[in-house]
C-alpha cells in the first residue's frame, strides 16, 4: 500500500472514531480526541465532561471501551486515556450540543445561538462562529450565520487556532445542523519583535590611520 492510501486510510478511521466516540459518550459530554501513533500502539486522549461515567467503577468503563475499539476498529493494542475538559464553553463540541439541545427543546434557533456566542466569548475566546442550517423559516433549506470576534479563516492560524465541532439534531420540519467554530487566544503566535541593532561610533583617527567603528554603548577610550 503506497503511502498516500495510507494515509487516506488512517484520515478515515480516526474520523469514523471521532464519530464512535460521540455516539459512545453522548452522556459523559464529549469533547474530542486527539490520536497520537507510538512504538507500542495508538494513543487516543478523549477530553470529556464527566471522565467518572466513561472510566467506570474500578475501570470497567474503560476496559469495555478499550475493548470496543479495538475489535470495531481493528486497533492493536489501543492506549486509552480520559481527561476532563475544564473550560466546557471553549470547546467546540460541547457548545454545538449544548445548542442542539436547547433547539430540541423548543427554544428559537437564534436565541439559542446567540446565547451560545455569548457563552463562548464571556470564557475568553479570541473569536467566535455559529452556523445553523436546516429549514428554519420555510420548506426550503438555508443556513444563517453568528459571528463574534476574530476567527482566522486561512493560513497557519486557521490551522491552530481555530477548532471546530458539528452537531446534528432530527426535527418535524426535518434535520438541523449547528458548527461551531472557536479561536483561542492563547493557541495564537506571539508576534515577532525586531531586534535593536548595537549602535556603531565611527571614530576618526589621525592621518594614516584611517577610520575606526565601534560597537557599543558609552565613548570609546
Amino acid at each position: 500500500m503506497s503511502a498516500v492510501k495510507e494515509l487516506l486510510k488512517t484520515h478515515l478511521r480516526n474520523s469514523e472514531l471521532d464519530e464512535f466516540l460521540a455516539k459512545e459518550l453522548k452522556e459523559a459530554g464529549y469533547g474530542g480526541c486527539e490520536i497520537l501513533r507510538t512504538p507500542l500502539g495508538p494513543r487516543i486522549t478523549i477530553y470529556v465532561l464527566r471522565p467518572g461515567l466513561v472510566i467506570g467503577m474500578r475501570g470497567v468503563g474503560i476496559k469495555s471501551l478499550t475493548e470496543k475499539i479495538a475489535t470495531k476498529f481493528k486497533i492493536q493494542n489501543p492506549q486509552i486515556s480520559v481527561l476532563e475538559i475544564e473550560i466546557p464553553e471553549l470547546n467546540p463540541h460541547i457548545m454545538a450540543n449544548r445548542i442542539t439541545k436547547l433547539i430540541a427543546k423548543g427554544i428559537a434557533f437564534r436565541r439559542a445561538a446567540i446565547w451560545g456566542l455569548n457563552s463562548i466569548m464571556k470564557a475568553g475566546a479570541l473569536g467566535a462562529e455559529i452556523i445553523v442550517s436546516g429549514k428554519l423559516r420555510s420548506d426550503r433549506a438555508h443556513y444563517e450565520k453568528f459571528r463574534a470576534g476574530i476567527i482566522p479563516k486561512s493560513g497557519f492560524p486557521a490551522n491552530t487556532v481555530t477548532t471546530e465541532g458539528k452537531s446534528d439534531l432530527l426535527l418535524k420540519l426535518g434535520m438541523y445542523g449547528v458548527k461551531v467554530k472557536i479561536a483561542k487566544k492563547e493557541a495564537m503566535v506571539p508576534e515577532f519583535k525586531f531586534k535593536e541593532a548595537p549602535e556603531v561610533v565611527k571614530v576618526e583617527g589621525s592621518e594614516g590611520e584611517g577610520t575606526k567603528e565601534a560597537r557599543g554603548e558609552g565613548t570609546p577610550s
